[in-house]
């Protein structure tokens, strides 16, 4: 999907375009007053102060047909630039306009304003020639904003829209946004009942639903299974930690404009954890180790808290409370080429598994001149980073260098995925570390009877629960596979009368899975239909035929073609279909 604010011609189309939607609303509502009409990434909008009046879906319709009667008239956009005494006298009727011109320097800023036939708004610029090029538009949406963003202050409405050069262009942009709200996971897990949010709970705190749980749980089984096999060991750690604790690992100087305030608990101080990583250092150390120990690979399914601004909270993609998929593997230096290899082969399967294939590796590496965010050793980042390429050009995978994003305790590598729709995602994440062990004075013994350091590796395969579900809902659409599926059968009897007790029967036989009977007193296409808009993979339909000939009927999701079975046939399908993860 464009991004507006990146494409040149775009931006000035966009920012045209707002003036030609508050001309037009000037028109229809003659008292209306305007604030501010920015280009964001998906357009633009406009911030109106409409006294009494109500924007509706109507009024959507009315104001385009106004913008496309201006734009045809084809008016000059012309640019003026005043002083600021001569701006205030200009804008003096709109309140809105005085209070940005007041905060503006007149000494360092240049107050311009344009004008296009009988409507004049101050602006920076610059705009196309003539409001004849703003042909291809559409009003996208309305909503409130209060002034300033500040809920203490009146609610102004807002309008959204879009403008392109064409009209194809136009066309293809608003396929892609409907495509993207189709995916909108937010949307889909309201719809399939998978998560919710509430503001008793608090913004970027997700509460999810019994399907949700089901997923989730499914996602950590999945996950433990293939870490159990590649010898890690799992542990339960506190979702709290002293601030003691983070400022022995570094992160309460580094990190904590990232992390919740602290509390006070008797004589201690505590804060939400926003990483694991000192925990598990902790465990570590519980025990002693000799070389012969390592590797040690920790892993937790653990909740942690970090500050995401308001703004930026969305559904599960974006919270303020998470699980992560985290482990940590302690390790000699000779162990770390094989260990990280391990990492990247481990979450290739898993991509594998999930069929991702759009995705891309970055090596996030220090900025040598930050020694502010960045542990100041030169040896040890050059000693990281060396490790990390080696590994990745002996796997011959291609990634690129990005400096300035690496960890302040290590360089890392971030695998960025492409979902169906909008900007990449970061989904996993492994990290080179050799500060922290030292921070928390781990040690194992080597084989000449020496006390060594051990290496750290941190690593997310999903990342989080939560983004990665995010993630799997809007590339499926919701229609998840088989084996993720929250209902993976539904079984709906022809007549309850005649069929319920064999569909009852069959129910009990695929105990095993997750199956639901619709014995409710409805129509046939009702129940087939709600079964479709629930997005479960496989509906029994069961009626005489079926009864009499000890069979079964099936239809899978996404096909109008029903085939009849036996029950041992259709318990292969699952069991091959699971298999598959698919």
């Amino acid at each position: 999907m464009k991004n507006i604010l990146q494409d040149e011609r775009l931006n000035m189309l966009n920012h045209s375009c707002a003036h030609l939607l508050a001309q037009a609303v000037k028109h229809l509502y003659p008292k209306a007053l305007f604030w501010v009409g920015p280009v964001i990434e998906e357009g633009f909008y406009y911030d109106i102060d409409l006294g009494d009046e109500v924007i509706t879906d109507e009024s959507l319709l009315k104001i385009e047909k106004e913008m496309k009667k201006i734009a045809k008239d084809g008016k000059k956009i012309i640019r003026h630039e005043v002083s600021k005494k001569e701006a205030l006298e200009i804008f003096k009727d709109n309140p809105y306009k005085i209070d940005l011109i007041q905060r503006m320097d007149e000494k360092n800023t240049v107050i311009s304003y344009y004008t296009q036939g009988d409507f004049s708004d101050l602006c920076r610029g610059p705009h196309v020639e003539s409001v004849k090029e703003l042909k291809h538009f559409k009003l996208l949406k309305f909503s409130g904003a209060y002034y300033k963003g500040d809920k203490n202050n009146k609610m102004l409405q807002r309008i959204y829209g879009v403008c392109f050069d064409n009209e194809k262009d136009l066309d293809d942009y608003l396929q892609e946004l409907k495509e993207a709200s189709e995916r909108d996971h937010r949307k889909i897990g309201k719809n399939l009942n998978i998560f919710i949010t509430h503001d008793l709970v608090g913004k970027g705190m997700p509460l999810w639903l019994p399907n949700g749980a089901i997923i989730r749980k499914e996602l950590e089984n999945y996950i433990y299974k293939k870490e159990q096999k590649l010898g890690y060991k799992h542990v339960y750690t506190p979702c709290v930690g002293t601030v003691d604790l983070y400022k022995t690992s570094g992160h309460w100087d580094h990190y904590q404009e990232n992390m919740f305030p602290s509390m006070k608990v008797d004589e201690e101080e505590f804060v939400l954890r926003p990483m694991n990583c000192p925990h598990h250092m902790l465990v570590y150390a519980n025990t002693l180790h000799s070389y012969r120990d390592l590797p040690i690979r920790i892993g937790e399914f653990a909740t942690d808290f970090r500050y995401e601004a308001s703004g930026a909270v969305k559904g599960l993609e974006r919270v303020r409370c998470m699980c992560q998929n985290d482990a940590h593997l302690f390790v000699t230096p000779e162990q770390i080429g094989d260990e990280f290899k391990k990492v990247v082969e481990l979450i290739l399967d898993v991509y594998h598994d999930f069929g991702i294939k759009n995705y891309k590796f970055r090596l996030s590496l220090r900025d040598k001149e930050d020694k502010e965010k960045y542990f100041d050793d030169d040896e040890m980042w050059d000693t990281a980073e060396n490790k990390l390429r080696e590994v990745l050009n002996s796997l011959e995978i291609p990634y690129y260098e990005a400096v300035g994003e690496a960890a302040f305790y290590g360089p890392k590598l971030d695998v960025e995925v492409k979902p169906a729709v909008g900007p990449e995602v970061t989904l996993s994440t492994c990290q080179l570390d050799f500060l922290l062990p030292r921070r928390f004075d781990l040690s194992y013994i080597d084989n000449e009877g020496n006390k060594q350091i051990p290496v750290v590796i941190h690593r997310a395969i999903f990342g989080t629960f939560d983004r990665f579900t995010a993630f799997i809902l809007e590339e499926t659409k919701g229609a998840l596979p088989l084996w993720l599926s929250p209902v993976q059968i539904n079984i709906i009897p022809v007549n309850n009368e005649y069929h319920l007790d064999y569909a009852q029967k069959l129910q009990e036989k695929l105990s095993n899975y997750r199956v639901e009977l619709d014995s409710r007193e409805e129509k046939l296409g009702y129940k087939i239909r709600e079964s479709v808009t629930k997005k479960i993979p496989i509906t029994l339909i069961i009626g005489q035929k079926e009864v009499d000939n000890n069979t079964i009927s099936y239809r899978l999701y996404g096909s109008e073609e029903t085939k009849t079975v036996s029950f041992e046939e259709f318990n292969n399908l699952l069991e091959q279909r699971i298999l598959e993860k698919n």
